[in-house]
């Protein structure tokens, strides 16, 4: 009894106590305590990295402001890669923060720098990216050259030759920063074109209360990639010529990204000599997927992929983060405004490996003798065993009529995986009547082919019958380091605040 804590030597310990403990912090489902205990010393292709996606947008893709205040807010939790879209202001002497060719405000890029400076280490040590997108003349490019190396110092990782043939590892580069876009190129006036879209995005299931459901990963026609409108053009176009550039600011490129002049298959090549960034939109990777998945693991065993939302996503909504992660893409760029359901599954990744920004890639994205190919249904390795025995807290941090005016709440619970293809689905309690502690004591099996990237979704609703369903709390939890045992899940608000008193009670178990 000694090694269960002080509440077990209580005189008056009774059930009362137990429950007590059961539903406290020191009896959580994952240990968010726990430091940092992947190996950090792989090279940085190594790993999942928290990425961001325009980190300096406060709402919308076309009208928000920007702003340091979400850059502040993403590094805070733990975001370890911020992106700036950087222009000339416009008297063309100084660099300025936006998304071009449309009505965000602008910040200026020394206050982003700044801030980044100020917060990118309090949540975690391990080194920031900053990815540029850049539309500078080379003057304003030698600008921000003198800008980062100021602001940096010696925070600033520059790798002193034109590029690595493999990437240093989250240990060796803790507590710098490094710098990743495109050796520069011209500047081309002809860019300035006109604002992209009107802010009309139709209604769609992701303006629901909490969020649509993950598109899975088949659901999305030809059709729909021939109908995508493209971002971020100027993000992977073909390479230009730089012979003008400010080599200071080349030298500041630790990361170099490009795509290169031909398909796809040269896009995914790797040079043995060379490391290097390579950025896909959302729909080119699932297009890619389609012929090229191994060929896209191997390429990411060593180079690194990043991913980003695709350009009709005016309000800032997200993809589903697996698409990216089975394949071995490094920086899933997610909107950290974009609350939602992907952002939950990617907040639960996160909540891995102490939260640090940094997640080890499972080995079998790593192995180069046997390439993992996504498409393929591997045989189940273990089943994951859930029971939800009850919960409680919403009376405490609802007001009283929030979920009905005239009956207590209707409770059930939605618990599922989000992983591979074979592994992904979603599964419901029945509703409990009229009850603010409802007690469901259900079970549920999840057979699990890659239980490496598998993430628990873990969501409660109230049945509503003639409206749609109230949002009651919802967690996201890695289930590499999920404990056995009965455990108390603290449930967290469609934004990822936890609340302070609603909690489910559980039991997990791996047969």
């Amino acid at each position: 009894m000694h090694t269960t804590g002080s509440v077990f030597h209580r005189k008056d310990f009774n059930l009362e106590t137990f429950f007590k403990y059961l539903f406290g912090d020191s009896n959580p489902a994952i240990d968010l305590h726990r430091s940092v205990h992947h190996d950090m010393n792989s090279p940085l292709s190594h790993y999942f990295i928290f990425t961001g996606h325009n980190s300096y947008l406060t709402g919308n893709q076309l009208s928000s402001d920007c702003s340091d205040v979400p850059i502040v807010q993403a590094l805070e939790k733990g975001v370890r890669v911020i992106e700036l879209d950087i222009w000339p202001n416009s008297a063309k002497d100084d660099v300025q923060v936006l998304h071009g060719r449309t009505l965000t405000s602008p910040v200026l890029m020394s206050k982003c720098l700044k801030s980044i400076k100020d917060h990118a280490f309090n949540a975690s040590e391990y080194p920031v990216v900053i990815t540029l997108e850049d539309h500078l003349t080379t003057d304003l490019q030698a600008k921000v050259a003198k800008m980062v190396t100021e602001t940096f110092g010696k925070m600033l990782f520059t790798p002193g030759t034109e590029s690595l043939d493999e990437f240093p590892s989250p240990e060796f580069l803790k507590r710098r920063i490094i710098i990743s876009t495109k050796p520069p190129k011209e500047y081309l006036k002809a860019k300035e074109g006109k604002i992209s879209g009107n802010g009309s995005q139709k209604e769609n299931d992701s303006s629901e209360a909490w969020g649509g459901e993950i598109p899975t990963f088949k659901s999305r026609s030809t059709a729909d990639f021939k109908d995508d409108m493209e971002e971020e053009e100027e993000e992977e176009e073909e390479e230009l010529q730089d012979d003008n550039c400010a080599p200071e600011y080349r030298n500041l490129i630790a990361i170099h990204a490009g795509k290169g002049k031909g398909g796809l298959d040269d896009w995914l090549r790797v040079d043995p000599d060379k490391v290097r960034r390579l950025s896909l939109s959302e729909q080119e990777l699932e297009k890619a997927a389609k012929t090229h998945g191994p060929q896209i693991v191997r390429f990411t065993q060593r180079n690194i992929l990043r991913v980003y939302p695709k350009g009709i996503r005016f309000d800032s909504s997200n993809y589903n983060p697996l698409i990216g992660w089975m394949h071995g893409a490094q920086m899933v760029a997610f909107n950290m405004q974009g609350y939602g359901r992907s952002l939950w599954v990617m907040q639960g990744m996160f909540k891995a490996n102490g939260g640090c920004g940094y997640v080890k890639k499972p080995d079998i994205l790593m192995k180069s003798d046997s390439i993992f190919d996504p498409r393929v249904t591997l045989s189940v390795k273990m089943t994951l065993k859930v029971t939800v025995f009850m919960g409680e807290g919403w009376y405490y941090d609802f007001s009283h009529t929030h979920f009905d005016a005239y009956s207590p709440p209707d409770f059930y619970t939605r618990v599922g995986i989000a992983g591979v293809p074979a592994d992904t689905i979603m599964k419901k309690t029945k509703a409990i009547e009229d009850n603010w502690i409802p007690a469901w004591n259900e079970e549920f099996e999840f057979p699990l082919t890659v239980p490496e990237l598998a993430i628990l979704r873990i969501e409660v609703h109230e049945y509503d019958m003639s409206e749609k369903d109230d949002f009651g709390g919802q967690t996201c939890l890695p289930i590499s380091e999920l404990r056995k045992g009965i455990r108390a899940v603290p449930l967290y608000s469609q934004k990822g605040d936890r609340y302070k008193s609603v909690k489910l009670l559980m039991h997990f178990d791996f047969v």
